[in-house]
């Protein structure tokens, strides 16, 4: 059983929809996880009602990058599902402002992990 894992740090997306999103793609396969982040960028499909695109397009691009991991191992690309999806709180920075004011406004990141096995 091969397994293809990586993690992705300091993403500039929302913690609690990438947790929305984690939930909904975990234990799926892979072709089917990027139909759904498709249809949530295109607006066709929605989980609660939201479409959560700024996190989809994200969550796209760490597919693709996954599926190019698994070629590089000689994985069979039609048998990958995901095993483990995890969002985890990331660093948190001030982003400057103009010098009138003292602080910028308090900017939040999410790390995210995941695994990809061949089924």
């Amino acid at each position: 059983m091969a397994i293809v894992s990586s993690t992705f740090k300091d993403l500039r997306i929302s913690l609690k929809h990438s947790m929305v999103l984690c939930d909904n793609l975990r234990g799926k396969k892979v072709k089917r996880a990027r139909t759904i982040l498709s249809e949530l960028i295109n607006e066709k499909y929605s989980l609660n009602g939201k479409y959560y695109t700024n996190a989809s397009k994200e969550f796209l691009s760490i597919l693709r990058t996954m599926e190019e991991n698994a070629r590089k191992k000689n994985m069979n690309l039609e048998k990958l599902a995901i095993r483990r999806i995890k969002p985890d709180r990331g660093y948190a920075f001030r982003r400057p402002r103009s010098r009138w004011r003292l602080r910028g406004r308090r900017v939040k990141s999410t790390s995210i992990t995941i695994e990809i096995e061949e089924r």
